[in-house]
């Protein structure tokens, strides 16, 4: 299904393993006021003083035969001016093969009708509570000759419509084949067949400080614009907006709101990151900012998701609980005399855990003997494991500890959406209870976000 470097071809087998550039700067050396002969300096240093020298004198002679010029000009006399010439860059659409090297311009010509411009209708709720209709941007890259497009997630997220732009102008409307939230990926569909689809690299083999290259529409407006510059670090955990920790390729290459969803490629011309998030930050008190700091998620990371999306939808084989938690904090498990952990909020009557006799107002403390303290751990403890793995958790019921053994599900659309639908109804019952000043339900951790899965 995937365009393939090693044969030339498409096939249904999953991926083969197929700058801002800083300146050097360079201080005048400081010449005394004296006399050339009185330097006593021998050797390879005195070669090198005299370079410098000589540099300076040449620099000097033209800059008095500029001044003479200028000064002719200005009494009668005639002022050249010459233009240089050179010839026109040619470049060509270069074969991709994995073992010759490109320049940037050729990446750009090969791979520029690869990638697209994603612009989204997003309708959200003011603060009158009326329906307000904005419009995002992002961008993408043909997957597939049949018209698949791979972007990030938080590109289409919440969108009521979705529209692709090319380089030469055409425009598609897109439909959603389906998305993974947690590991920020998108798989689109247009209606189109002979595209021109990117190369899958492989991003194990990138070495930090091999350069890159990305192609994309920084805020929305500067169309098909490619940065360059260097993987700067491998193996990052970065902490996204929506609170999910990613392992992300770190590269100073300019990346910008527009960006995100866009491809980054080695100089071999294959994609080896989804360009995804710049850091930008910036002190009050110092006005310092961060520059140089952008991140890509690895292809390799990704590349199985993109094959099951494509086939059924939705990543398969992901666990699934089939509950909502939320953190107790340490200082209010000492207050409340309670266990650390994952505080159990609403349980699936339907789910493993229930038919593991996991119940609300339970605290998770451990996975297998990992140590739970936070619901942020228990959702990064779970991503180790696969529907149908089987493994134990430490409980705190009112005190009493128990050992559950459960058998995880499969998290398929239908459990998330029914899991939703269940937590949205839940917390409209928990507010009508507030609002009667009664509940069925201590709970003390009031203005906690929960997490489910």
């Amino acid at each position: 299904m995937y365009y393939n470097s090693n044969n030339d071809s498409h096939s249904q087998e999953p991926w083969d393993r197929p700058i801002e550039t800083t300146g050097r700067s360079l201080d005048n050396e400081y010449v005394p006021d004296e006399p050339i002969h009185s330097r006593k300096k021998k050797g390879r240093g005195g070669k090198t003083v005299a370079l410098c020298l000589v540099c300076a004198l040449v620099g000097g002679l033209v800059g008095g035969v500029g001044a003479t010029a200028a000064t002719g000009g200005l009494s009668g006399g005639t002022t050249t001016i010459y233009e240089g010439e050179r010839a026109p860059t040619v470049v060509n659409v270069a074969q991709v093969n994995g073992k010759t090297l490109l320049t940037a311009p050729e990446i750009y010509a090969s791979f520029v009708g690869s990638t697209v411009g994603i612009t989204t209708e997003v309708v959200t709720t003011n603060s009158w509570g009326q329906p307000v209709s904005a419009a995002a941007a992002g961008s993408g890259f043909v997957i597939t000759n049949d018209g698949y497009i791979l972007t990030n997630y938080h590109v289409i997220d919440g969108a009521q419509s979705i529209k692709v732009a090319f380089v030469d102008g055409t425009t598609y409307d897109a439909v959603l084949v389906g998305g993974e939230e947690e590991n920020d990926i998108a798989v689109l569909k247009i209606d189109a067949t002979g595209l021109t689809p990117v190369i899958i690299g492989d991003s194990d083999n990138i070495k930090v400080g091999e350069q890159v290259v990305a192609i994309g529409n920084p805020l929305g407006e500067l169309t098909y614009s490619m940065t360059q510059g260097i993987i700067s670090a491998k193996d990052r955990s970065i902490t996204m907006q929506n609170g999910e920790v990613m392992n992300m390729l770190q590269t100073d290459t300019a990346i910008n709101s527009g960006n995100s969803g866009g491809p980054l490629f080695d100089m071999y011309g294959q994609v080896i990151g989804i360009t995804s998030a710049k850091l930008s930050s910036s002190s009050s008190s110092s006005e310092a900012t961060i520059e140089g700091l952008g991140f890509a998620i690895p292809i390799n990371d990704i590349k199985d998701m993109v094959q099951d999306i494509i086939a059924h939808g939705y990543v398969t084989g992901k666990a699934y609980m089939g509950i909502t938690v939320t953190t107790v904090p340490e200082s209010d498990a000492q207050r409340y005399g309670m266990s650390q952990g994952a505080l159990v909020k609403s349980v699936d009557e339907s789910s493993c855990v229930a038919k593991a006799g996991l119940q609300k107002g339970d605290i998770i403390t451990a996975i297998d003997g990992t140590t739970v303290l936070s619901s942020a751990e228990l959702v990064e403890a779970k991503k180790e494991y696969k529907a149908g793995d089987t493994v134990t958790l430490e409980v705190d019921r009112s005190g009493e500890k128990l050992t559950l053994t459960l058998t995880f599900d499969e998290d398929t659309p239908e459990r998330r959406a029914a899991q939703e639908a269940a937590q949205e109804e839940e917390a409209q019952q928990e507010q009508q209870q507030s609002q009667q000043g009664s509940s069925d339900f201590f709970w003390p951790f009031g203005g906690l976000s929960p997490w489910f899965y």
